[in-house]
């Protein structure tokens, strides 16, 4: 299915902020949603979360770097909860997680796609109609990979 990628393309050296999109083969974790767009995702039987006042901190020096954080949150963080329905369905990829490495990039996930499908701060995004097929089949460790 067509997607967008980093608007830096995809890289094997992936850093924080670099705009690319690793080369790996990364493990489907978890995802967020936002109840308000999305209603029926609570139907779905793998772990989808509500994303009510979450976001993702992004601050290499932070203890919770490349985790969840409730907001308010006073370290750098994206916000899982954005206004132009980018985030209303995110699924986490196991990127820099387990273990975390400071400065390795954070936030990879697959989401929603802007219009066109005009490139990403390195993530995956697809259509909202295909993300709507994708949690129907997604569990957590499934594999998605990227290829160059």
């Amino acid at each position: 299915m067509p997607c967008a990628l980093g608007k830096s393309g995809i890289g094997i050296l992936k850093r924080e902020g670099d705009g690319k999109t690793p080369l790996a083969a990364m493990e489907v974790l978890f995802g967020f949603y936002r109840h308000e767009c999305w209603p029926l995702m609570s139907r779905q039987k793998w772990m989808l979360r509500a994303a009510h006042n979450l976001g993702w901190c992004d601050a290499p020096l932070d203890q919770n770097y490349n985790r969840a954080v409730t907001r308010p949150y006073g370290a750098s963080h994206e916000t899982l909860t954005r206004d132009d329905g980018l985030y209303d369905c995110v699924i986490v990829l196991n990127w820099n997680m387990q273990p975390r490495a400071k400065n390795y990039g954070s936030a990879i996930f697959m989401h929603i796609a802007r219009e066109g499908y005009k490139p990403t701060e390195g993530c995956i995004a697809v259509s909202k109609r295909d993300m709507m097929r994708l949690v129907k089949v997604l569990k957590p460790g499934l594999r998605i990979k990227t290829i160059a």
